[in-house]
């Protein structure tokens, strides 16, 4: 994510910089490269909040055994890999 957030500071001072700046990097989020810097973002935010999500049930007292903690931890990843295939199909 913090690579990511380079592209996103440097994006976001191009395209506010001048008219031709801004077409540049509608330019370049339209590209491959752009797509891939999106969809990567995109799905490291979405393992974030869903790793935190579980981690808040967690500390309410629940999923602490072993067993329940390691189905939770592949629901999560499962969850995660559908939502970033997801995002890739509407971002393409």
């Amino acid at each position: 994510m913090f690579f990511a957030l380079l592209f996103v500071i440097w994006a976001w001072a191009e395209s506010v910089s001048s008219p031709d700046g801004f077409a540049f990097v509608q330019e370049q989020m339209s590209g491959v490269i752009g797509k891939i810097i999106a969809i990567g973002t995109i799905s490291a935010l979405t393992y974030h909040i869903l790793g935190g999500l579980r981690h808040l049930v967690m500390d309410m007292g629940y999923w602490e055994e072993l067993e329940s903690g390691n189905n939770s931890a592949k629901i999560v990843i499962g969850l995660w890999i559908v939502l970033t295939v997801v995002v890739g199909v509407l971002l393409c």
